[in-house]
């Protein structure tokens, strides 16, 4: 289960306190603090702190341009300004701290992310909990054969039983021996920095991770995409509700331009002017390579 009794009972205290303060705070993100939000089989994202709201992007973007801002009438308006141009240093004002539970596989993707500030659960010190991400029946499926980076066809009958047995079998008694190693009954017992060696990726471990907003946009950005691996994109898009009742003015604006929005090549700019003008335009007469214009393809339809 994604929490433990203790766990909840923690979570519970927390939420039950209220702390007064003369900071700035967002009602929606007040109402997230604290809550986990189940993610996968066993694991969850929590918002443990936050600092500032839109107000405070459009308070630091007000000091940095000054009266270059003074036509932008309202916090809305200036944040799709700053989005629409790529600006950064005013939504790096706001930051988040959340405390993720996610499968060690998953974290090492997440991980190149080098932007945020972690802090894991550490196997030196501490034994991991029996707990594994078996995917559903309908997650198992065999290797894209136009993409060596993703998935084709879903698995079936026989076959995806077969895997599942596989996942569960090796994972369970990948743990019982790490559990065999570290005991002291008996034994020396190996130490637990050592044991850990054994556990597989699929194995659920827990951080912390503290990002400003601006770095956080673009880590969903990339992970929130329909393309990015189902096991991190859901908890992208856990975290995109989150950031939406942050940061409403913000996420909107990210929404439009940057996960429904486009960047186009000069040459594929070029292209479309050419076919709005009603020049028939090919992947051979477009200067674009077959991915290239693929990818051109299936951005206008």
């Amino acid at each position: 289960m994604p929490l433990s009794p203790e766990q909840e009972a923690e979570i519970a205290e927390q939420r039950s306190t209220a702390r007064p303060t003369l900071r700035a705070t967002s009602p929606g993100m007040e109402a997230h603090l604290y809550t986990a939000h189940p993610v996968l089989d066993h694991g969850f994202v929590r918002v443990v702190d936050y600092m500032g709201d839109d107000a405070a992007i459009c308070q630091a973007a007000r000091v940095s341009y000054g009266r270059g801002t003074k036509s932008v009438s309202n916090d809305e308006g200036l944040i799709r300004y700053l989005m629409r141009h790529w600006h950064s240093t005013p939504f790096e004002m706001c930051e988040v701290k959340f405390h993720v539970k996610l499968p060690v596989f998953v974290a090492r993707q997440w991980i190149r992310h080098r932007t945020a500030n972690v802090n894991e659960y550490s196997a030196r010190y501490s034994i991991l909990d029996r707990e594994f991400y078996i995917p559903e029946p309908d997650q198992l499926a065999a290797q894209s054969v136009i993409n060596n980076q993703g998935r084709g066809a879903a698995l079936s009958g026989e076959e995806a039983q077969r895997v599942l047995r596989f996942l569960q079998d090796d994972a369970s008694r990948a743990y019982d021996h790490y559990q065999e190693m570290i005991s002291t009954e008996g034994q020396q017992g190996l130490a637990r920095e050592l044991a850990r060696m054994n556990l597989p990726a699929n194995i659920y471990t827990q951080w912390y991770w503290k990002v400003d907003l601006h770095n956080l946009l673009h880590f969903l950005r990339l992970r929130a995409d329909s393309h990015a691996q189902y096991e991190i994109r859901v908890y992208a898009e856990t975290m995109c509700r989150i950031v939406a009742d942050w940061v409403p003015f913000a996420y909107a604006a990210f929404e439009d331009y940057r996960l429904g929005g486009a960047t186009l090549s000069k040459t594929a700019l070029d292209c479309l002017r050419r076919m709005l003008k009603g020049e028939e335009v090919t992947q051979e007469n477009s200067g674009m390579s077959k991915g290239e214009w693929r990818e051109f393809r299936a951005t206008l339809d």
